[in-house]
């Protein structure tokens, strides 16, 4: 288990790295933007939950094989930036929030949001930060699920207040020209997050 003078420190940890800007909290802004909170609640969870899973598996060993093999992280990284500039031009072309229906534009997916956290930059670094400084040295399955799902219980909420954020922003955003101006300066947004993880 986790040593119980760790679990403030990682908790803190857990806090300030859901709390502050990143792909996932720029995505979940322009989705209560653009969809609500009910909607984007898959989304949510689905970068909670797979964040956990991703923890939980990079913290049972496959942390050894990017140790090993320098090269899948450094491609993974890139494979990452390639998809979040798709993600923002996915943003930046967003419709109307009440105009959904026609344009068929819908919020991410529980399954899509998990599997992003494999390719979101930030996320490793999250992780592999937790890993090495806040589980025991021998590592044990019971540590490892312990700080996946301190984590997931401390993201949750940490990314929900972008998504309500969004939704606050919607009573402002009335005319399409204000949404389209939205959505073009979080695509942005979420394409200048990848400087300083790429050259990181």
């Amino acid at each position: 288990m986790i040593a119980s003078e760790m679990l403030i420190g990682l908790v803190l940890y857990a806090f300030v790295t859901s709390i502050t800007p990143g792909p996932n909290n720029m995505m979940l802004l322009a989705s209560g933007v653009n969809f609500g909170l009910a909607r984007s609640v898959p989304h949510i969870l689905g970068i909670s939950i797979g964040f956990a899973v991703m923890v939980l598996i990079v913290g049972a060993g496959l942390n050894a094989v990017f140790e090993t093999y320098p090269a899948i992280h450094r491609v993974l990284r890139w494979v990452g930036a390639g998809y979040l500039i798709y993600l923002a031009w996915k943003i930046a072309t967003s419709a109307m929030p009440e105009s959904d229906e026609r344009t068929n534009k819908r919020p991410m997916e529980f399954l899509a949001a998990a599997a992003f956290q494999w390719v979101n930059p930030k996320a490793w670094i999250m992780a592999l930060g937790a890993i090495t400084t806040y589980l025991p040295q021998e590592r044990t399955i019971a540590a490892v699920a312990s700080l996946a799902l301190i984590f997931a219980a401390v993201n949750a909420p940490c990314v929900s207040v972008w998504a309500a954020f969004g939704v606050g922003l919607r009573r402002f955003l009335t005319k399409p020209s204000h949404v389209h101006v939205f959505n073009i300066a979080m695509a942005m947004l979420l394409v200048l997050s990848l400087y300083p993880i790429i050259t990181h």
